[in-house]
């Protein structure tokens, strides 16, 4: 094959790291597998910063949950997730030695979440508010990642996305705490600006649409 017939593109995309991980690497290793020569940079970042770029037009397309104002951008939805509360077994089975069967996990655990410029946290925190939840002890990490690690060993009782540890709830390292209110549902997608999309961002677009996980 002769050079001019590979298709050459340049796509830029904004990521945190959790959605990075979890959601847009399956997308990316198949649209490689069918663009190799598509030059692919990845601007991981907090979601606040991915739409700031998006504004800016530093970016081309951003993988991020539905923000409130659009401003004008196009999100085209991927999936829902679901955040809840998740510990080990034995950190449960201790609280309960401790505080009793039926104990209020808000007052007496030690909760894990996101910091307060994160907007995962930012849904939780209006969850909280909704339903007029106090936590008294609060441990805080800038990364998904660290709170899923944590919980795992047992530090405390983590608010998480349910959909990154399918596999610790199915064997049973991590048990969901049932809550009387669910957290609401959120739909992470991509963002981007509608007019003059380039032919790139069109195929990726497209391949994710199309596109499924193996």
């Amino acid at each position: 094959k002769r050079i001019h017939d590979f298709h050459i593109g340049n796509l830029k995309i904004g990521v945190s790291n959790t959605l990075c991980k979890y959601v847009l690497l399956p997308y990316l290793k198949g649209f490689i597998g069918k663009y190799p020569h598509v030059n692919i940079a990845i601007e991981s970042q907090s979601t606040y910063q991915t739409l700031d770029m998006l504004d800016a037009r530093k970016i081309d397309i951003g993988l991020v949950a539905e923000p409130k104002n659009r401003k004008g951008l196009h999100f085209q939805p991927l999936m829902e997730i679901s955040d809840i509360f998740v510990c080990t077994p034995a950190y449960l089975e201790n609280l309960h030695l401790r505080e009793g069967n039926d104990p209020d996990i808000f007052k007496t655990g030690n909760i894990m979440l996101l910091n307060r410029s994160n907007m995962s946290r930012k849904h939780v925190d209006a969850y909280l508010s909704d339903n007029q939840i106090e936590i008294n002890q609060i441990l805080e990490t800038t990364d998904m990642e660290l709170l899923i690690e944590f919980s795992r060993i047992g530090l405390g009782i983590g608010c998480v996305i349910k959909d990154f540890i399918e596999d610790d709830l199915k064997n049973g390292t991590l048990i969901e705490i049932p809550l009387d209110i669910p957290i609401p549902k959120r739909v992470i997608g991509f963002c981007y600006h509608p007019q003059d999309v380039p032919d790139t961002l069109r195929e990726f677009l497209e391949f994710c649409r199309t596109f499924r996980k193996a």
